[in-house]
């Protein structure tokens, strides 16, 4: 797949909902970068989507895994993925089942190491040293250097045949604005992905986003899906306690 929009006759990027945006892009066997923090800045129609084509022995890039029957989780009870090249994976407990009963093979990075690994895909680096997971079970099997004095393990870029991506805000042209939390791994997907298709909640017309606030540009971006009212679970809902 190439960088260049393959949605000609169509409203630009645009596309009417997120089964159409899937249509013609998601094989089996396809490595997905997805993105996402938590529950946060998930593209949870997109995921939906995806779960309804079918496609199975998936390899997914995420920081997480999602919840159970939520996010993520719905490929996993589906049993859609077949590996996960994630973080953090502690809020899904059907992950835990799949993983020690050996139906899922997972790929655990620390958390900036993924994001980095994803970042030097986009880049078109092909590998970087790091001192994270030096001397630890994550640097087994990999190369390692010294420099300087201070010891460095190589690691790999991480590149995707689709990226599914959350934004709060898109132009017509596929500029798009990330609100807070929802912008630590979504860039880094969006660039990782041959195939870049994003959910946001507002699109505006081209020239509308001040060129400054651009936080990912458009030549990323291929298609576009508006869904203006997600569903925004909370991963782990607390309360204060009302004093006695």
């Amino acid at each position: 797949m190439s960088k260049s929009p393959d949605n000609a006759g169509r409203r630009g990027k645009q596309y009417a909902s997120a089964a159409e945006a899937l249509q013609g892009a998601i094989a089996d066997g396809q490595t997905l970068a997805v993105g996402g923090f938590g529950l946060c800045g998930i593209p949870e129609a997109l995921i939906a989507a995806l779960r309804d084509t079918g496609a199975k022995d998936l390899t997914v890039i995420s920081n997480n895994a999602g919840v159970d029957g939520f996010g993520l989780g719905q490929l996993l009870a589906t049993r859609q993925i077949r590996k996960m090249i994630s973080s953090y994976v502690g809020e899904n407990k059907e992950f835990e089942r799949q993983y020690l009963a050996g139906e899922l093979e997972l790929e655990f990075n620390p958390q900036g190491t993924l994001a980095e690994r994803l970042r030097a895909g986009g880049a078109g680096i092909p590998a970087f040293f790091t001192a994270t997971g030096y001397g630890t079970v994550v640097a087994e099997g990999k190369e390692t250097r010294e420099f300087d004095g201070k010891h460095y393990v190589m690691e790999t870029a991480l590149r995707a045949d689709i990226a599914l991506v959350k934004a709060w805000k898109a132009d017509e042209a596929g500029n798009l604005v990330f609100r807070k939390t929802a912008r630590n791994f979504n860039p880094a997907c969006a660039m990782a992905g041959k195939l870049c298709i994003v959910e946001v909640e507002e699109v505006v017309p081209v020239g509308s986003i001040d060129p400054d606030q651009v936080h990912l540009p458009g030549i990323y971006v291929h298609r576009i899906v508006h869904n203006p009212h997600p569903e925004k679970r909370i991963e782990q809902r607390t309360v204060r306690q009302e004093a006695n």
